[in-house]
């Protein structure tokens, strides 16, 4: 795989994402910082910018540096996915100086292409978590969503932004089954400078217009604190009472794995035979194991 440059995110409203809001999409936080790409190819990484392939000789502001001395995770995930491309935004100082300290200098998954199509964010983030791979989490989700959906997850967007500093620089909305009037698939973006002044409100986490995912109705009622402990507990115990954060994804696989082989029937009785997809039962389930256990991640 050679180098190839991400697309242009357009400004919502404009024609080239007209229909982009019909169906199913996803808002995510953008962020303020330096395009970058990761891929692996003939046994090795490697790293881009917007514009050329790097080198460690011809870096971009030390994205490239980073990526080789934090490579084990990226190696973890490409031995797994080796057709995998991940696009996101290398953290550092661009006209949005309010993120906080320990933002800086990371890389943030925003996009992966599996070949040459964009892959869904339920399909990478599990995997990309697994991994301690940074990436930009959904904000929110919803149907047939309008501008005003959009403005206000503007104004609750404080990912990565130092408390009482205001919101971030705008959204990017996804819906990963569009395709413009060229036939393209193209992303959306609405920025919204103004709030940039405003401070954090006191209302807590926003979710717009977010589907009854029986999945997390599930988790929610099975995977409790206990049920965590206990897969934590035991995995000190056969390490003589240590723990490593190398142990996280085997935390993650055996919470996950002893949901489905201990509690499949209970659940499939109370939600009447329900249809589950058992990625995003997954996907929630590692959500509800970094809520419990947030001091090991």
């Amino acid at each position: 795989m050679g180098f190839e440059k991400y697309q242009h995110v357009e400004r919502f409203g404009t024609e080239e994402v007209k229909g982009i809001n019909d169906g199913e999409v996803y808002i995510f936080p953008k962020i303020d910082g330096t395009n970058g790409s990761v891929w692996f190819d003939d046994g090795a990484i490697h790293c881009a910018s917007r514009n050329r392939e790097l080198s460690l000789d011809n870096d971009n502001q030390g994205f490239m540096k980073w990526v080789v001395e934090n490579s084990d995770k990226f190696i973890i995930l490409f031995n797994e996915y080796p057709h995998w491309r991940l696009y996101g935004e290398w953290l550092v100082p661009h006209s949005l100086k309010t993120y906080r300290k320990d933002a800086w200098r990371k890389f943030y998954v925003f996009d992966v292409m599996d070949g040459e199509k964009y892959i869904p964010y339920s399909a990478y983030d599990v995997e990309l978590d697994t991994s301690q791979i940074d990436f930009i989490p959904a904000l929110a989700t919803g149907e047939n969503l309008s501008e005003e959906s959009f403005l206000k997850a503007c104004e609750h967007n404080t990912f990565l932004i130092e408390e009482n500093s205001g919101v971030g620089e705008g959204v990017v909305i996804k819906n990963y089954d569009y395709k413009n009037r060229h036939g393209r698939v193209a992303w959306a973006k609405v920025v919204r400078n103004e709030f940039k002044d405003k401070h954090k409100s006191a209302m807590g986490p926003t979710v717009l217009m977010e589907k009854d995912h029986v999945e997390q109705k599930i988790v929610n009622e099975f995977v409790t604190e206990h049920f965590v402990e206990k897969v934590f507990e035991k995995i000190k115990n056969e390490n003589n009472g240590e723990w490593h954060t190398k142990f996280i994804p085997k935390l993650l696989a055996i919470t996950f794995y002893d949901l489905v082989r201990e509690e499949s029937w209970n659940f499939v009785k109370k939600y009447k035979n329900p249809f589950i997809d058992f990625k995003q039962l997954q996907r929630f389930t590692v959500l509800k194991v970094k809520q419990y256990k947030s001091e090991i991640f």
